[in-house]
């Protein structure tokens, strides 16, 4: 049975579609990310007018990886490198609707959940007001009021909990990702910097 503090999640077609459990302000951080990336990555996959606010920004909500469980549509996921740096994306592969961000393999733990794909008539109850903003420098238009938030805040909060996955061994439940030999259970593409170009261009 499902807890009043659980989740749902779809991609924009419904063919992938999971639950984040025991979400809460106690629980994972909700932020909203202006940075490149994540706007070239919506841009990419041609959802920016449904997961992009009035300033560039994506609504975020960082977890312990393994409180995400996926109902349907594994075999439908796929994951992108956007640069050289470790983060790996990932998105229905279906219909492009991005899903999650984790680190590059599932040694380091966590996952961050787009809410955009998650059940608008919770997410918000469920996850509270952002903490902040991140990357406002990236942002579009004005973001001078916009309240911020440092990486290093992020991070700070995020430390405990991987450190709670990595002594339980909880990062291995993660569904994302095999195991035993920590590698992603899709294939990683790396998009060049013409590609990366071409989308600022367009």
């Amino acid at each position: 049975m499902a807890s009043s503090s659980d989740l749902e999640f779809a991609c924009e077609c419904g063919s992938v579609s999971g639950t984040l459990l025991r979400v809460g302000p106690d629980q994972g951080d909700h932020v909203i990310c202006h940075c490149t990336d994540c706007q070239d990555l919506t841009r990419h996959l041609g959802q920016s007018a449904r997961v992009l606010d009035a300033h560039g920004g994506s609504a975020l909500y960082q977890s312990r990886c393994a409180a995400m469980t996926i109902l349907s549509g594994r075999d439908r996921l796929a994951c992108v490198h956007m640069t050289d740096k470790p983060t790996l994306r990932w998105y229905a592969a279906c219909c492009g609707m991005p899903l999650f961000n984790t680190y590059a393999n599932g040694r380091i733990p966590y996952i961050t959940t787009q809410l955009a794909a998650c059940d608008p008539a919770k997410r918000d109850r469920l996850t509270g007001p952002p903490l902040g903003h991140l990357f406002t420098a990236d942002g579009s238009g004005d973001t001078a009021a916009l309240p911020k938030m440092s990486m290093g805040r992020l991070m700070r909060r995020f430390f405990p909990r991987m450190i709670r996955d990595m002594l339980s061994g909880d990062r291995r439940r993660c569904e994302l990702f095999d195991p035993e030999t920590f590698e992603p259970i899709a294939v990683p593409y790396r998009m060049t910097a013409e590609e990366r170009q071409a989308l600022r261009s367009a």
